[in-house]
């Protein structure tokens, strides 16, 4: 109930602004022209945000954590011996899921370097491939989003074990 009545509050509010776009006042319209040019300023400044984060994650940047942590985890495992079997249990699960979190980013990366080249611009090209291509790469971006926050929480938990294991 309380969501239909937001998407008819945002809908009359986008409705209002269109037509003082093109149909209200000279006010009206000034102030339609500022609020979709701050949208648009909003859309930008968001392409530019995953646009580094697809540098990021090109130049390497997954790849660090993933050595880090494999690290911290041989750290761990040469201490083992004053460790009890709670900590060694976690750390293989950790260690399961850092493999796991290391297939997908080397899938991801090779699904990227197999894409076709974007078509040039002024260049004809079928809409429906045109579609799936848009398709693959935004399942590709919810597939980096996932993998980053599982790589988070692999992180946090690691964190979380290596605490562990220095206190005991």
């Amino acid at each position: 109930m309380i969501r239909s009545l937001l998407k008819l509050a945002a809908l009359l509010i986008v409705g209002i602004l269109v037509y003082n776009y093109f149909f209200g006042t000279n006010t009206e319209q000034a102030q339609s022209r500022m609020f979709f040019g701050k949208v648009r300023d909003v859309v930008v400044a968001g392409g530019d945000v995953l646009k580094q984060e697809k540098h990021k994650f090109d130049a390497g940047k997954y790849d660090k954590l993933m050595n880090q942590l494999g690290g911290a985890y041989k750290a761990v495992r040469e201490r083992a011996q004053y460790v009890d079997e709670k900590v060694l249990t976690r750390l293989d699960d950790l260690e399961r899921r850092k493999a796991n979190l290391q297939l997908q980013l080397d899938t991801i990366q090779e699904n990227e370097q197999s894409a076709p080249p974007a078509p040039k611009k002024g260049v004809a090209q079928d809409p429906k491939a045109s579609g799936q291509q848009a398709a693959k790469a935004a399942d590709q971006q919810r597939r980096k989003e996932a993998l980053q926050r599982e790589m988070e929480s692999l992180f946090r938990d690691s964190e979380q074990l290596l605490q562990q294991a220095q206190e005991k």
